[in-house]
């Protein structure tokens, strides 16, 4: 779905915060197929299924700048989902106090992006 808003073939989820980090990118469209290569990686190596067909597999290094407060929120905001939606996981992964950066990113410190809705979560 990402893809397709980044290309203008939908009009829905057009003005997502989230698809503004691909957006600001110099080449939104190859971050995002590095970013979904990622995330293809790590669901087989959990033992799930993902189409690898649905995005094109690039060979180029790219990063991706993220901020340590955005990783930070997005780690908590996860982990509050987790606590109701999956007790088990949440305890699994509790203790991680700063998860790794999906590879495509670059973290250096900084704030929240001004673009995130927060959630009362800190």
């Amino acid at each position: 779905m990402a893809q397709a808003v980044l290309r203008g073939e939908t009009r829905g989820y057009r003005n997502h915060p989230q698809l503004d980090r691909f957006r600001n990118h110099r080449a939104p469209l190859t971050a995002m197929s590095l970013y979904l290569s990622g995330i293809c990686s790590e669901a087989m190596a959990r033992g799930y299924h993902f189409d690898r067909s649905k995005f094109r597999i690039v060979r180029k290094h790219l990063t991706l700048p993220v901020t340590s407060g955005q990783l930070e929120y997005e780690w908590n905001h996860l982990m509050e989902k987790l606590r109701t939606r999956s007790p088990e996981t949440f305890q699994m992964w509790r203790k991680t106090e700063f998860p790794e950066a999906h590879p495509l990113m670059e973290v250096y410190p900084g704030d929240v992006e001004p673009w995130e809705r927060k959630h009362g979560i800190a």
